[in-house]
C-alpha cells in the first residue's frame, strides 16, 4: 500500500481513532460527573431529611406543651417524651454526619435548653396533678381547700410557656433552620467541583472536533490538489489529443498513482504513434 491510497486510508484511521480516544475521555469522565452528582444530591437529600426530622419533632413537642398547658391533658405527656427521644436520636446522627461544624454546637445548646424545660414542665405538671388530687381528698375529709388553691398558683404555664418556652423553641427552630442552610452551603464547593468536572468531559470533545476539521481541511486539499485536479487535467489534455490532436501536456503536479496513470497514458500516446506509420 502507497501513494494516495495510503495517504487517504491514513486520514480516515486517525479521525476514527481520535473520535475514539475523545469518546472514552469524555464517557469516563462523565461516570465522574454523574457519580460526584448523584453523591450531592444524596447528600442534600439527607440534611434536608434531618432538618425535617428535628422540626417535626420540635413541632409535636410544641404542640403538646399547649395541650398541656390550655386542655390539661396528661395524654399529651407521652407525646413530649416521644419528641424528646426523637430529638434526642436526631441530634446523636447529625453529629456523626455533619461536616461542617458551625451551627451544630448552637443547634445542640438551643436543643438541651427545650428538652431541659420540657422535663421540668413535666415535672411541675406532675406535681400540680398530685397537689390537686390531694387537694381533691382533703375536702372530701372536710379541711381547707386553700392549700390546694395556693398550689394551682405557684405555677402558671401559659406565662411560663411564654416567657421561657415559646423563646427556646424559637431559638431551636432558628438553630434547625441554621443547620439546614450551613449544610446546603457547604455543597457549594462540591458543586463548582461538578462545574470543572462538566467542562473537563466537554474539553476533549471540543479538541477532538477541532483536530479532526483540521484533518478534513488537509484531506481536501491533499485530495483537490493532488488528485481531483491533475484527473481533470488529464481529462482535458486528453480530449485536446483526440479531438484536435495537441500534445498531451499537463501542467498539473502529479505524484504515486496519479503519475503512474499519466505515463502509462504518455506510453499509449505513443504506442498508438508508432503503430500508425505501420498500419499505412
Amino acid at each position: 500500500m502507497k501513494g494516495i491510497r495510503k495517504r487517504v486510508l491514513v486520514s480516515f484511521l486517525s479521525v476514527v481513532v481520535l473520535l475514539f480516544f475523545a469518546g472514552l475521555v469524555s464517557l469516563f469522565e462523565l461516570r465522574r460527573v454523574s457519580s460526584d452528582t448523584e453523591e450531592i444530591l444524596r447528600a442534600s437529600e439527607r440534611n434536608l431529611g434531618l432538618a425535617k426530622d428535628m422540626l417535626d419533632a420540635a413541632a409535636r413537642q410544641n404542640k403538646a406543651v399547649v395541650h398541656s398547658i390550655v386542655f390539661r391533658q396528661r395524654d399529651y405527656d407521652t407525646v413530649l417524651m416521644g419528641s424528646i427521644a426523637e430529638m434526642a436520636r436526631t441530634l446523636e446522627v447529625v453529629r456523626r454526619e455533619a461536616v461542617e461544624q458551625a451551627y451544630l454546637d448552637t443547634l445542640s445548646v438551643s436543643a438541651m435548653n427545650v428538652q431541659r424545660l420540657t422535663q421540668e414542665f413535666l415535672r411541675l405538671q406532675a406535681q400540680r396533678m398530685t397537689s390537686e388530687v390531694s387537694g381533691r381528698l382533703e375536702l372530701r375529709g372536710g379541711k381547707d381547700s386553700l392549700s390546694m388553691k395556693s398550689v394551682e398558683m405557684d405555677f402558671d404555664g401559659a406565662r411560663w410557656y411564654a416567657e421561657a418556652y415559646s423563646k427556646a423553641y424559637d431559638k431551636l427552630t432558628g438553630s434547625i433552620k441554621n443547620y439546614m442552610i450551613s449544610t446546603q452551603s457547604s455543597l457549594a464547593p462540591r458543586t463548582e467541583q461538578l462545574k470543572r468536572n462538566a467542562y473537563r468531559a466537554v474539553t476533549p470533545v471540543l479538541i477532538s472536533l477541532l483536530v479532526m476539521i483540521a484533518i478534513v481541511l488537509m484531506l481536501y486539499y491533499f485530495v483537490s490538489a493532488y488528485l481531483v485536479r491533475p484527473v481533470l487535467a488529464m481529462n482535458k489534455s486528453l480530449g485536446d489529443y483526440l479531438r484536435f490532436g495537441l500534445p498531451f501536456r499537463i501542467k498539473a503536479e502529479v505524484k504515486d498513482e496519479v503519475a503512474e496513470l499519466k505515463d502509462r497514458i504518455d506510453d499509449v500516446i505513443q504506442l498508438a504513434r508508432k503503430t500508425k506509420p505501420e498500419q499505412r
